[in-house]
C-alpha cells in the first residue's frame, strides 16, 4: 500500500517544451528591438532561434 506521497514522474517534457518557450520569449524581445533599428529580420530570426536553443541546451546540462 502507498504511503499517500506523490513521487514525481521521471519524463521531463514539459520542463523542456516551457523553457523553450520562455527563452523563444525572451530572445524574441531582443529581436524585436534589433528589427525596430534595421536589422534584417531574418538574420534577427536566425539569431533568436540560435540563442533560444543554446539556453535551453545550457539549463539542461547545468
Amino acid at each position: 500500500m502507498s504511503s499517500g506521497t506523490p513521487t514525481p514522474k521521471p519524463g521531463r517534457g514539459g520542463d523542456l517544451a516551457s523553457q523553450l518557450a520562455v527563452a523563444c520569449l525572451g530572445a524574441g524581445v531582443v529581436t524585436s528591438l534589433a528589427v525596430a533599428s534595421g536589422q534584417n529580420p531574418t538574420t534577427a530570426l536566425g539569431i533568436t532561434l540560435f540563442s533560444a536553443v543554446a539556453a535551453v541546451m545550457m539549463g539542461q546540462v547545468l
